[in-house]
């Protein structure tokens, strides 16, 4: 611990140097977003040039770089430097340019990885720090998380066992035992001499408190990056976010970004309020068409969590119907309200009302205070189980669970949206009707998923609201099964549903025709 108040301010390459080998490092970060990049490059460059450190455990919360895997962790995945990654989530890209480098190690089994959910990930920092022994939680339970499955591991390399099945009170729960960091790296925006922190261009909070705690009360060091320096005692009291006795050594970048592709929109960061007539509108096709039917499940005064996707068009869809005032959004990374943003700028959102820190934010997913979630699919089977966190074709376009679980855990209403087939898909909308001119290659409902993200058993089980949106048709999971309970104009429910799925499906009594006025062409 540095205990030279004076003295905290240090180049990213002394603050590399701090790292011993065999550490453990946590990093906040979501993507691009409050990423302390220069920090990670430093590392990156010293473990180059010198060999060191080496052996290194990191933990991500949620991802950190841009999706590409260039940046953030994308400067540690080198053979030697990291031995472990624990993350909720990874740098994913289209499939059509090359894998991250941390794909590949993570493939060819060079680094033992593992994908943990990020709210318990979270809390398990919170818990590090209050030196209890781990989180117990029912997050995860028969999903990949859970040790009768894969237990978290994401590939061979990964041995060592980090989450196990107990009976409390006479019901199944899981325990992560808390691994805590050695050195914890956070992002502001300033910092004063002394070494508090400010938060005032960043686009989310993340967990930089409870990651510093987790540190700083084990006898580790917590190193901040900030655009800018300021004299001590500058900050005001209520914007000083981080406190300094949480921070032992600052490293200034001028440079650094608000998130991924950009340098920085005071919108994103609350300080301005973006008009609603800036949007552009969602272009016309069979995407729309399922944001707009996904729409049609909200009610007005919902508290609503959006994923990344074809749900995260919902927001634009409301805006253009002049509907944006419907319900209230809540992101894993903490915007609350406003308007979440989608592609690079994922994660952030304008116009917010407030931003909660993310622990607090999967508080509230996990305890189920919020009444609906969008989600997308990749694959789902008969069990209605869906799969969004691994393909073992394409395992690099997968960024990995992210808040997946955390949010699917308790929330009354469920909708996920997707296409029902993929690879080559054409769908034609003419006149309020569908026609398949090209069926995809790629079935997405599949007898058994590759990777169990949702458990549509403990969904049953609960109770949950359960609907699977696509361009063809809407299928409810019910006691009885997987149930075909709507299907689009001009689609043939045995040729082009029943046929070309790959579980059997039911078709509901009172079947219904989808709204004519979703597949407008203008739509």
């Amino acid at each position: 611990m540095n205990k030279n108040r004076q003295n905290k301010v240090i180049s990213s390459e002394k603050a590399a140097a701090l790292i011993r080998e065999g550490s453990t490092l946590s990093v906040s970060s979501s993507s691009g977003l409050g990423c302390p990049d220069a920090i990670l490059a430093a590392i990156g460059r010293r473990f180059r040039e010198s060999g060191q450190p080496r052996n290194l455990t990191m933990i991500h919360p949620i991802a950190a770089g841009d999706m590409y895997g260039i940046e953030g962790i994308g400067h540690l995945a080198q053979d030697g430097l990291i031995r472990r990654v624990i993350a909720g989530s990874y740098p994913s890209g289209p499939s059509n340019r090359e894998s991250p480098e941390i794909w590949r190690m993570i493939i060819e089994n060079r680094v033992a990885a593992y994908n943990v959910p990020s709210g318990i990930l979270f809390d398990m920092h919170r818990d590090a720090a209050a030196k209890r022994p781990g989180v117990l939680t029912r997050v995860g339970l028969d999903t990949f998380v859970d040790p009768r499955r894969q237990g978290c591991k994401m590939n061979e390399a990964a041995t060592e066992e980090i989450v196990e099945l107990i009976q409390f009170d006479g019901e199944e729960w899981l325990f992560f035992r808390n691994i805590v960091p050695d050195v914890t790296i956070i992002r502001g925006t300033t910092a004063d001499e002394r070494g508090n922190i400010s938060m005032e261009h960043e686009g989310a909070y993340l967990g930089v408190i409870e990651q510093a705690l987790a540190a700083r009360t084990n006898g580790g060091i917590v190193i901040a990056q900030v655009k800018r320096i300021t004299q001590a005692f500058s900050i005001p009291t209520q914007r000083a976010y981080v406190p300094s006795t949480l921070v032992d050594y600052v490293v200034v970048d001028p440079d650094q970004r608000q998130t991924t592709e950009t340098l920085y929109d005071p919108a994103i960061s609350g300080e301005v309020r973006t008009p609603m007539s800036t949007f552009e509108p969602v272009p016309a096709g069979i995407e729309k068409v399922i944001a707009r039917r996904a729409a049609a499940e909200l009610a007005p005064g919902d508290i609503v969590n959006l994923g990344f996707g074809i749900s995260a068009l919902v927001p634009r869809v409301l805006i253009e119907e002049d509907r944006q005032d419907l319900v209230t959004w809540a992101i894993e990374q903490g915007a609350t309200g406003g308007v979440p943003l989608t592609d690079f700028a994922f994660g952030c959102a304008v116009n917010a009302e407030a931003i909660l820190a993310s622990p607090y934010q999967f508080t509230l997913f996990q305890g189920g205070g919020i009444d609906v979630t969008l989600l997308s699919f990749m694959q789902v089977d008969r069990a209605g189980n869906v799969n969004v966190s691994r393909l073992a074709a394409k395992p690099h376009v997968t960024a990995g669970c992210g808040g997946f679980v955390d949010i699917v855990t308790a929330v009354k209403r469920i909708v996920f949206c997707g296409t029902f087939t993929a690879g080559g898909l054409d769908v034609g909308i003419t006149e309020g009707h569908v026609e398949i001119r090209r069926e995809g290659k790629v079935n997405k409902f599949v007898p058994e998923v590759e990777h169990v993200t949702f458990s549509g058993r403990q969904g049953t089980a609960k109770g949950q609201d359960v609907t699977y949106v696509t361009e063809r048709c809407v299928i409810k999971l019910l006691p009885e099964g997987l149930t075909v309970t709507e299907i689009a104009p001009g689609v043939d429910l045995e040729k082009e549903v029943l046929a070309r799925s790959g579980v059997p499906l039911r078709v509901a009594e009172d079947l219904r025709l989808m709204e004519a006025s979703l597949f407008r062409e203008d739509a």
